[in-house]
């Protein structure tokens, strides 16, 4: 028996968030099901140690609702309570508790201290998925949890691990804002890497095909080169893949907000050769641990208006989409990964292939819609990771 990722999510500094004697609830959509877990609860971006009075774990049955009957007590070296040091992610004990794939889990956490805005809150935003956050007091074994309020962030909870047979993969997928499968709708994990996730299950329970957990490490802004949320993708790399549990294959797709730049700034400014490079280098880095890579061609963005900075239409522009094609031109070509993906074949309008297929745009010309986010995960060939 091995230990794999099932479920994960990219950490970030999280504005906007204080607490005061609190219960989080998130609500985990995991890949692969098991009989035993761990879960991982980050304080990568806080500016002190991080206190858990308590948490849990259960079945989630609707909403914030739980099963009472799957509740189990999550511990730390035998404990129900730790301290997180500032920076730090701490795993969980081992957990008995039988889940099936492509189910939603509870994580439920108490935080007995006073959290102010000035902390740093460790989260993922735009998660494209409703979590709960309760009236002061520790909440975390109730069925009907009180709602304060709910978020579309995951606060504190990075991922869950769970024990499998030997031979079980692992398949990172790293990315940005089209990996994080921003504007899908909420709650009903349209997200790429999700599709891809039952993908797989359903070709194991037809015909018995290598299973393997799938771990999101997109990130809305994500850049190859410069620093974005969460930190450039080659800066975060050790933590967001080569750090991910039982880890064998990854899949990037990044290099558009390179090339959009939002800030117009000059500094930012990066070449095709230049984003090249920085491919290459998560190469290198992925054989360097034995990890298969397989690279996702950019996708088009021709009259993209996706939250324009002010006084422009969008970040389209004929040099950019030169830099897009140079990229995926080479991607086509090269023997430096295990293999690619041909999202941007798939998802392009073939009359006019500086744009997204109207079926797969979701409107703003930039990010696909749930049936393009579909369509990428449908994509993605299941033999690559046999």
């Amino acid at each position: 028996m091995s230990w794999v990722g099932t479920w994960a999510t990219t950490p970030a500094a999280t504005e906007g968030f204080s607490f005061n004697g609190q219960t989080l609830r998130m609500i985990a959509h995991v890949s692969i099901g098991g009989s035993n877990l761990r879960v991982k609860i980050s304080n990568a971006y806080g500016k002190q140690r991080l206190a858990i009075g308590s948490a849990t774990i259960a079945h989630r049955t609707a909403d914030a609702a739980i099963d009472i009957n799957t509740v189990r007590a999550l511990t730390f070296d035998g404990e129900e309570s730790t301290a997180i040091s500032a920076g730090a992610c701490v795993v969980s004990d081992e957990v008995e508790l039988e889940f099936a794939p492509l189910s939603d889990l509870s994580i439920s956490f108490y935080l007995p201290d006073t959290i102010p805005e000035g902390f740093d809150v460790t989260g993922h935003t735009t998660c494209n998925q409703t979590n709960y956050i309760s009236s002061p007091g520790n909440h975390v074994t109730a069925v009907d949890f009180p709602i304060e309020r709910s978020t579309d962030t995951f606060l504190f909870a990075s991922g869950i691990d769970v024990e499998c047979p030997a031979g079980t993969g692992g398949i990172v997928t790293l990315g940005d804002l089209l990996t994080d499968c921003n504007i899908s709708t909420v709650d009903a994990n349209n997200r790429w890497p999700d599709q891809l996730a039952r993908n797989i299950i359903a070709r194991h329970e037809k015909e018995g095909g290598r299973l393997h957990g799938v771990m999101n490490q997109g990130i809305g802004g994500s850049k190859i080169i410069h620093d974005a949320r969460g930190g450039s993708s080659l800066q975060r790399f050790d933590r967001d893949v080569i750090a991910q549990t039982g880890v064998t294959h990854l899949i990037f797709q990044l290099g558009i907000n390179d090339i959009r730049n939002r800030g117009s700034d000059p500094d930012p400014v990066v070449s095709a050769e230049e984003l090249i490079a920085g491919m290459k280098q998560m190469a290198v880095k992925a054989h360097a641990k034995g990890i298969k890579i397989f690279a996702g061609t950019l996708l088009p963005y021709e009259y993209e208006d996706y939250n324009p900075p002010p006084g422009l239409k969008g970040r389209y522009t004929e040099e950019g989409n030169r830099k897009r094609l140079k990229i995926n031109s080479w991607l086509r070509q090269t023997d430096v990964f295990d293999g690619i993906i041909d999202f941007d074949k798939e998802l392009r309008n073939p009359d006019h292939p500086n744009e997204m297929l109207p079926l797969y745009d979701c409107g703003d010309h930039l990010h696909p819609s749930d049936a393009g986010y579909i369509r990428m995960g449908d994509v993605v060939d299941l033999s690559l990771f046999d």
